[in-house]
């Protein structure tokens, strides 16, 4: 049964002159709302340390006081189509083309279902290694075996 274009009017069938669209025809989305929804993908990436947005977007974020989430997020939007350009920071000891990869996954499918764009690139920039976690794992390591040798003194 062909029911895709037509309509039924006083047990007629008629057929419809146009088709119903369902894009978001005469909707706009700011680039700032898809940086923001490719940012909450990002960070639900495992082995993402953080975003990295240069100084001024550092300046930004300390003076206002709120966590910026399009932080490190750089979009182009022509018609219906996205470019979206990931920098980001990887924890120490994170597989980096893993970590890549999954954040291209997440963002894509996130910006298209949010959006309905159809996301063609998803850029991803490796900026830099966190050892924040090393460091302060080692130094824990540390205090832990300073504190055995004081308790072996001891005795």
């Amino acid at each position: 049964m062909e029911e895709e274009n037509k309509n039924v009017e006083n047990g007629e069938v008629v057929e419809l002159e146009e088709e119903i669209k369902t894009e978001n025809e005469g909707i706009q989305i700011s680039n700032d709302v898809v940086a923001v929804i490719a940012g909450v993908a990002v960070s639900e990436v495992q082995g993402v340390s953080g975003m990295s947005g240069g100084f001024a977007g550092g300046i930004t974020e300390v003076l206002s006081g709120k966590k910026n989430l399009a932080k490190g997020i750089k979009v182009e939007i022509e018609e219906d189509t996205a470019k979206i350009d990931v920098n980001i920071i990887v924890e120490y000891g994170s597989r980096i083309p893993d970590v890549a990869f999954e954040i291209q996954n997440r963002v894509k499918k996130s910006v298209e279902n949010m959006t309905g764009l159809k996301v063609e690139e998803v850029n991803v920039h490796v900026q830099g290694v966190n050892t924040d976690a090393v460091v302060n794992e080692k130094e824990e390591e540390e205090a832990i075996s300073e504190k055995s040798n004081e308790n072996e003194n001891e005795m």
